[in-house]
């Protein structure tokens, strides 16, 4: 019980209550020796009047009166004038004299701690003001012992009184705190490991109803969490049912292809100028389907095969992309650029390579041809010291929103309706493959721009200031 909240709280909460009762007791034992002391120069003034009514009174009443006082001598100062009213022998001398009329809160608690501490029975002089001005002052004797008596069966009395309180005050705010607090919280634990056991079933995620704010903001942290665990988890389902749908599908299409491919060496036998002018291309475009669907084999089982890196010439690649691309675009009023050297050449795995031009390419022609405005997109190549640098841009619409902010998120980063978003994952998962990285460097309504950077060197290149460059000069 005592490693938990509520055994922690409710000892902290007895130990607390206690420290305060502490802290009170102090000052209640200065105060009730003051009023011990008030109190018997009040009974001594009244002895005092049994005098002042008859001058002369025996011994025998003299010695009552100052007994039932509890006092030693009585004197009272009338105008000008002190009066022994009433005396009896001392036991001893006086060894303290104590003025009440005019004592600071500090002082009254010196002289209370300093008489508990103090075993030996002493007499002490205590001077007042008479009740109702009945005179100037008045001074009596009197031994401590019975004060410190008293004064030790009030402390006692008032730390069991405190301890009683203490309890009493912990069990009532641990019952409040059990009721307010620590039983939402068992409950969310309680709904935490229901949902643990079945992260996939939306039916248990929690609902907020915590009425302390702090409880309830947890809650509904909770919530958001749970749902987008949720959802994610239903995605990697749904993922790897696809991918494993695509593997099989990819695997029977790679056996029609290669049946193709065999019906396409034969074209190539053909004498017609036209066939043979085309059958080259269709003879590379059935290769990179066979190459696809082997590479999406691969990746079902594990990542994107490792790049073989090769030196090849950047012009030529992108020229036999966009004339691929022409060949989709008929008619419609788009223009191809291209500003790469003709020497360029780059250190890459040419099929991974023209898959990540085809589908940055192949995207800008869809966006432009979506908006049945002419336009143009640009490919440009170039190198530095550290790496190869190839830019496609368009005069397109620009990216949504969303598709920037999930641009390389399968599934998520679709661009156009119907889109899976599954070619900018691809491109920016092959290029990481070579060690370079594959960046939006702008997009709004004027166009976009991807940048791919190919180190020359082992590692991969830093493009985070040559981004923000190429920034600089659009603005």
């Amino acid at each position: 019980m005592f490693n938990s909240l509520s055994g922690r709280l409710l000892i902290l909460t007895t130990i607390f209550v206690m420290i305060a009762e502490v802290l009170i007791f102090v000052p209640s034992i200065a105060r009730f020796r003051e009023d011990y002391m008030m109190n018997r120069l009040e009974r001594a003034q009244i002895a005092s009047l049994a005098l002042l009514a008859d001058d002369m009174i025996d011994r025998e009443l003299e010695a009552e009166l100052l007994e039932n006082a509890g006092v030693f001598n009585v004197v009272l100062r009338r105008d000008t004038a002190r009066q022994l009213m009433l005396s009896s022998d001392m036991p001893q001398p006086i060894a303290a004299t104590y003025d009440m009329r005019d004592n600071s809160a500090a002082v009254l608690i010196r002289d209370a701690m300093s008489r508990m501490v103090t075993t030996e029975n002493e007499v002490i002089r205590v001077i007042g003001a008479p009740v109702r001005d009945a005179g100037l002052l008045i001074e009596i004797t009197m031994d401590t012992a019975p004060m410190r008596a008293a004064m030790i069966d009030y402390g006692i009395r008032i730390l069991v009184l405190s301890a009683v309180i203490s309890v009493i005050t912990a069990f009532l705010l641990f019952l409040a705190m059990r009721a307010l607090l620590l039983k939402p919280i068992k409950g969310v634990v309680r709904h935490m490991l229901n949902y643990a056991a079945a992260p996939e079933d939306a039916r248990r995620i929690i609902t907020p109803s915590a009425s302390v704010t702090e409880l309830h903001e947890a809650e509904v942290a909770l919530q958001q969490l749970e749902t987008d665990l949720t959802q994610a988890l239903r995605q990697k389902e749904r993922l790897a049912q696809l991918g494993s749908a695509v593997s099989k599908i990819s695997h029977d299409l790679r056996n029609i292809l290669t049946s193709a491919q065999l019906f396409t060496d034969r074209i190539e036998m053909s004498e017609d100028p036209a066939v043979k002018r085309m059958a080259p291309k269709l003879v590379g475009s059935i290769t990179r389907a066979v190459h696809l669907c082997e590479s999406t084999l691969a990746f079902g089982k594990a990542e994107e095969p490792s790049p073989t890196l090769t030196m090849l010439s950047l012009d030529d690649l992108v020229e036999e992309v966009v004339e691929s691309e022409r060949l989709a675009v008929g008619d419609f009023a788009l223009k191809f650029t291209c500003d790469i050297p003709a020497n360029l050449m780059l250190r890459a795995d040419p099929e991974q390579l023209y898959r990540v031009l085809a589908n940055l390419i192949r995207n800008a022609r869809q966006a432009i041809v979506a908006t049945q405005t002419p336009g143009e997109i640009n490919i440009t190549g170039y190198e530095d010291m550290s790496a190869w640098w190839i830019e496609v841009v368009d005069t397109g619409p620009g990216l949504p929103q969303k598709a920037r902010e999930h641009l390389f998120t399968p599934f998520q980063g679709g661009a156009r309706k119907g889109g899976s978003g599954l070619g900018l994952a691809i491109s920016a998962e092959l290029v990481r493959g070579h060690g370079g990285t594959l960046e939006l460097a702008h997009s709004d309504a004027s166009g976009t721009r991807f940048v791919i950077c190919l180190p020359k060197g082992d590692g991969a290149v830093t493009v985070s200031e040559t981004l923000a460059d190429l920034r600089t000069s659009e603005g």
